[in-house]
């Protein structure tokens, strides 16, 4: 496998189809049933699967866990572990960022093949799913917010239903009328442990999927005392509380972002000899402020190209001000839940920036050939897209698309 054209359009889509485009990508050199990808820092879907559902569906974060901690970064195994429930021959490989791979071979038979070469294409991945994260790109923030919502509904569901299952074996287990006291009493310690199970089980995946306010901002404040290492601005940090309430991951890496941005466009005014950013966490959202008293020579255009990707996939406000001799402040609220999606307007927002750049050249009426010369990629990366935007649009034809583009105005744009 050396076509490094394939490699790229595996790291170039959209993140959440990541999994599927790599097991592609393998699928002639490490023949598998079964591809998981599991990063803890992708705290929406920590666990990117393709292949066999029967595999894939039933794969815990415990049982990724578990071969991990097998490894050492860098290290690959061939071996058998606990995977949907199963115990299965493995490939495994664990970068040295700390990024998991494993795959279920299609024969149970023989040691990982290429274990170097398989290392080198999977550290490109990693790295591409990091710089999302890290950089919280908009693709990253649609698909985190998009699975930790799910997530949480999910998790919500399951856990009623299953407390309250348990809770009336334990009421029925209780009652004086069963007369084998000791089989009741393992009943009960059973049950018991049930729930506590259950609801360990739903701590654990909320610390995966949130991030304290005040640890979130304490990992800003170190980010941007390096950045300005070289600055001779004062600093004046305002943290939320350590007892409020925990941000969405994508929230907090979008807040991260997002105030990096605004502190590099505020460095880059003529004078800057104080700046204060704050983190206020309300009721339903979190308000980032950031505010110099100095030139206010914010280049006010600029700094909202720079955050408005962002802005728009998460649902966030933002507002700039400059008034020349006073100072500049940005301000930036940032909602804990997605706005709901108006009725009988089209969601566009699902949209990722490379869809929305071909979704706008199919609207003026650009066949693939002249889509990919325009954009530096391969036509068949251009109908991989083409496909995508079909999908999401919930439209069968480019004409359908092209309609929607025009009505939401990004045709000409």
């Amino acid at each position: 496998m050396d076509n490094l054209k394939a490699v790229r359009e595996v790291v170039e889509g959209p993140l959440r189809d990541i999994a599927g485009r790599f097991s592609r990508l393998l699928a002639d050199d490490w023949p598998h049933r079964a591809l998981v990808i599991f990063t803890l820092e992708c705290t929406g879907r920590p666990r990117k699967v393709a292949g066999d559902r029967e595999i894939t569906d039933k794969v815990t974060i415990a049982e990724l866990a578990a071969i991990k901690a097998r490894l050492e970064p860098g290290g690959q195994l061939t071996t058998t572990a606990t995977l949907g429930g199963v115990i299965r021959p493995v490939w495994v490989l664990l970068d040295p960022i700390g990024t998991l791979l494993v795959l279920v071979p299609r024969s149970n038979r023989g040691s990982l093949p290429r274990p170097g070469a398989l290392a080198e294409v999977f550290g490109l991945v990693a790295t591409s799913i990091r710089q999302q994260v890290t950089q919280a790109s908009p693709d990253y923030l649609a698909e985190s917010r998009a699975a930790s919502s799910e997530r949480a509904r999910t998790i919500a569901e399951m856990a009623v239903a299953h407390e309250t299952a348990l809770a009336t074996i334990l009421t029925t287990l209780r009652s004086t009328r069963l007369d084998d006291r000791r089989a009741r009493l393992a009943a009960i310690d059973s049950a018991s442990a049930a729930l506590l199970a259950l609801r360990s089980t739903q701590k654990r995946d909320s610390a995966l999927t949130e991030e304290p306010a005040h640890a979130a901002f304490g990992r800003l404040r170190r980010e941007v005392r390096q950045l300005l290492r070289h600055h001779d601005a004062e600093l004046e940090f305002a943290a939320p509380p350590k007892d409020g309430r925990p941000l969405p991951g994508e929230i907090a890496h979008a807040a991260r972002a997002m105030t990096s941005t605004a502190v590099l466009a505020f460095v880059a005014q003529p004078v800057l000899t104080r700046l204060r950013i704050a983190w206020v966490v309300e009721e339903t959202a979190l308000r980032i402020d950031l505010r110099d008293q100095d030139s206010g020579r914010l280049d006010v255009a600029g700094l909202r190209r720079m955050l408005d990707g962002r802005a728009k996939t998460i649902g966030a406000v933002v507002e700039v001000d400059a008034i020349p001799g006073w100072g500049s402040r940005v301000t930036i609220e940032v909602p804990f839940e997605p706005a709901s999606a108006r009725p009988g307007q089209p969601e566009l927002a699902d949209l990722n920036p490379r869809e929305i750049e071909v979704l706008r050249l199919v609207a003026r009426g650009q066949r693939n050939k002249t889509i990919a010369g325009a954009l530096g990629i391969s036509e068949s990366t251009v109908k991989f897209h083409v496909a995508g935007v079909l999908k999401k649009l919930n439209v069968s034809t480019r004409g359908e698309a092209a309609a929607l583009a025009l009505t939401a105005g990004i045709a000409g744009s």
